[in-house]
């Protein structure tokens, strides 16, 4: 068993008390991955004073400098690639195929980062007085705080850490208690490729230990999580006082529409790899399909046939094509939804754990299907983070998107059809941060904005160039050399 450690001022160092904890490979829960520090506010004080003394240096590095160390860590982790991405499945759970995903995500980030450290651009204009030069800029903001979660356990830290560190903030990150190792493996990519000490920490731990204190320390000034809705109340909460920069990207409860003239069976390749792709844990995950009472039936038996012959088992296995739940305690949670769904709708396929051979050391769920399920059932509803798709009928691509409306979220929809006016309506009347024609509701790409709507989150959107909002502030400048007091709004040009 191999042991971790906290990351604090460039070095590698146990928890201040000594206490650690273990991780488990959930496909096989034999198998111990490694002891980590179980830290708390004392670990969290030295980091964010590390960070706070590395920041007065780090931020007068010019971006381009910056910018290099991040394509560095880029190129070094194209060449470790494969061993990080079985690291991860191991953790994580999910196959091979996306965990590969996954590290090539914080490729693509860094790589794109990289780029915005020529850039980082802002405004010149025409200033209203003669004499007078007018321009805006991006200034770094200080300590950044991030909190990540436990299903993109290296992209999600990326996206968070790169636009933070090439707008010149430092950063203490939190990775979830569960999945470390991922995140543990690009803070050390980090460091090879030439990181100063302090400006990256990383504190092992578990949220009330490790997370409260982060967000609510006075010298962070930027706090980015991403997780639940109900943590993320608590943590705009905490961040609130001190006026912090706070960003959210939290649930999601998104819908495939399926309307009389889509192509059917591409329509059921996406929904199959929006429901059970990552096992259903993706905040985009289409757990939601509505589909045209004209095709109901056919859709409904092609995806049933589709989902039923999905084989479950370890992701180290390059043939299996769904993991398990990544938890003990997710995975009652999603059977404890499953047997909500059985008093709601009709059953159509799965609904039951799998404890057939090794399956039996892991937290595997078969792909479960309901059909015609009510819009306002709770399964239609409410996250589920697990294998499980409500199918919807509809009669109309009004009534589709006014159910695909009807939730609390707003994060990703998707709308199969060969109508371009009717593609465009839904594109334009879906209140969601994400849309999808003719695809799933998964596969954002990095050098677009990243985020969703209403409960999904708070406005601000990760990835693209809209990421450097959350970690950048805008100043204004204006320069007059004309060797006397002018007064905008108050003196008035009257020509030479």
């Amino acid at each position: 068993m191999q042991n971790y450690l906290n990351f604090i001022d460039g070095e590698w160092v146990p928890a201040h008390s000594g206490k650690t904890y273990q991780t488990f490979n959930p496909a096989d829960t034999r198998q111990c991955l490694g002891s980590f520090p179980d830290s708390d506010a004392a670990d969290v004080e030295a980091a964010v004073e590390a960070a706070a003394r590395a920041y007065e240096r780090w931020r007068l590095v010019p971006a381009p400098k910056r910018a290099e160390i991040l394509f560095r860590a880029a190129e070094l982790l194209v060449q470790r690639k494969e061993p990080f991405a079985r690291q991860m499945t191991e953790e994580m759970g999910k196959v091979l195929k996306e965990t590969r995903g996954d590290v090539q995500e914080a490729i693509d980030m860094s790589y794109f980062m990289a780029g915005e450290g020529r850039r980082l651009y802002g405004q010149t204009t025409p200033a209203e007085l003669p004499s007078k030069f007018a321009m805006s800029i991006r200034q770094s903001v200080g300590v950044c705080g991030l909190i990540t979660p436990w299903n993109f356990p290296m992209a999600i830290p990326s996206w968070k850490l790169m636009p933070a560190l090439v707008c010149g903030n430092t950063c203490v990150i939190k990775p979830a208690e569960s999945t470390p190792i991922s995140a543990i493996n690009l803070v050390k990519t980090l460091q090879e490729a030439g990181l100063p000490k302090g400006v990256v920490n990383l504190v092992c731990g578990h949220g009330p230990q490790v997370g409260a204190p982060i967000v609510t320390h006075p010298k962070v000034r930027v706090v980015s999580f991403t997780g639940s809705t109900e943590v993320g109340r608590l943590v705009a909460q905490a961040a609130a006082p001190t006026f912090k920069h706070c960003h959210m990207e939290m649930g999601g409860k998104n819908v495939i529409m399926v309307l009389d003239d889509a192509d059917i069976d591409l329509a059921v390749e996406g929904a199959v790899w929006g429901g059970f792709g990552t096992t259903g844990q993706r905040c985009t995950a289409a757990s939601r399909v509505v589909v045209h009472r004209k095709v109901y039936q056919e859709f409904a038996e092609k995806f049933v046939s589709r989902a039923r012959k999905i084989k479950v088992g370890n992701g180290l296995d390059e043939t299996v094509e769904m993991g398990p739940s990544h938890s003990e305690s997710q995975m009652q949670t999603v059977l404890n939804y499953i047997e909500i769904g059985k008093g709601e709708a009709e059953l159509l396929t799965g609904g039951s754990r799998l404890t057939e051979g090794d399956l039996r050391y892991g937290y595997f769920i078969e792909p479960t299907i309901f059909g015609n399920v009510p819009p306002t059932a709770r399964i239609a509803q409410e996250e589920i983070f697990g294998p499980v798709v409500a199918l919807i009928p509809c009669d109309s691509l009004e009534e589709a998107i006014a159910i695909g409306n009807g939730v609390e979220y707003g994060l990703s929809a998707a709308i199969y059809t060969r109508d371009v006016n009717r593609a465009f309506i839904a594109m334009r009347d879906m209140y969601t941060g994400i849309f999808y024609v003719n695809s799933s509701t998964i596969g954002a790409e990095v050098h677009l904005p990243f985020g969703g709507t209403k409960n999904t989150g708070n406005g601000h959107r990760e990835a693209g160039i809209a990421a450097l909002d959350i970690f950048s502030e805008w100043k204004s400048i204006y320069i007059d050399y004309s060797g006397r007091l002018q007064k905008a709004q108050i003196d008035e040009y009257k020509g030479e």
